[in-house]
């Protein structure tokens, strides 16, 4: 006998009616779970700094150097040889120049004429302050340091002198006189090569003279510590190779006023 035989109508009516649910719940269970896609696991990505997020180069025209922050290296350095490490003074130490020698962070620093606590009763701001010509620094008959140069050091010292550098982009596109090489110059070279005395004759303040070194290839030679031309700057560190590239550009080009 089938198992269903001994069931009254109503009852078998029931269980159908259990059964056919069942039947729909099972099909709609199906078609749910067979919608349902699952994606792979999302692993972090490898930032290399240590899990704080993707790394964003910065463009390539943006300068990283902080235009508040005075550069020793850069600014500082430069300065101090074009005006204080000329040959026969500073460059080298001497009992002539009291064994001061002003080519480097490590030799200004050794030379006892900065006092870290109080820089600004440091002797190095005392001479380059004063209006005695037979004690400020630069001696005559070179000219004394403009007021910039001096604000520039005040603002250095101000900091905490410190041995400092920031190398920014190096733009080689569009390198004028005006906008790339006299600042250049004004930066490492009118120290000697400016005034009534410049040294050699060469007087760096115009174009003119510069131009005539340019073209007849001395400009060159010296910048890139080449014999037998004289090295300039003639003590301490040369040229970066951006300022050499950009005055190489100018001299291709002609070395135009512009």
């Amino acid at each position: 006998m089938h198992p269903r035989q001994h069931l009254s109508p109503r009852a078998d009516r029931w269980l159908t009616f259990g059964l056919t649910g069942l039947f729909v719940l099972a099909i709609l269970l199906l078609l749910s779970l067979s919608g349902c896609k699952h994606e792979p696991p999302v692993q972090p990505e490898d930032t290399g700094n240590g899990g704080g997020g993707p790394v964003i180069p910065p463009p390539d025209d943006e300068d990283p150097c902080d235009p508040n922050v005075v550069y020793f290296e850069q600014q500082i350095l430069p300065l101090l040889i074009s005006n204080c490490a000329v040959p026969g003074c500073h460059n080298t130490a001497t009992d002539d120049n009291d064994g001061i020698q002003i080519t480097s962070y490590a030799t200004l620093m050794n030379s006892g004429i900065i006092e870290m606590g109080d820089p600004f009763d440091s002797d190095l701001w005392e001479v380059i302050n004063e209006n005695d010509p037979d004690d400020r620094m630069p001696r005559p008959p070179q000219n004394p340091l403009s007021q910039a140069q001096i604000d520039l050091i005040g603002q250095w010292l101000q900091q905490g002198a410190q041995n400092n550098s920031c190398v920014g982009g190096c733009d080689t596109t569009n390198v004028t006189y005006s906008g790339k090489i006299q600042p250049i110059i004004a930066a490492h070279c009118l120290g000697c090569h400016s005034g009534a005395n410049a040294q050699a004759g060469l007087n760096f303040s115009s174009w003119a003279p510069l131009h005539d070194m340019a073209v007849q290839g001395n400009l060159a030679g010296a910048i890139q510590h080449q014999s037998p031309y004289p090295s300039m700057p003639p003590s301490g560190p040369g040229l970066s190779q951006c300022r050499i590239d950009q005055i190489l550009i100018w001299i291709e080009s002609g070395a135009p006023n512009n």
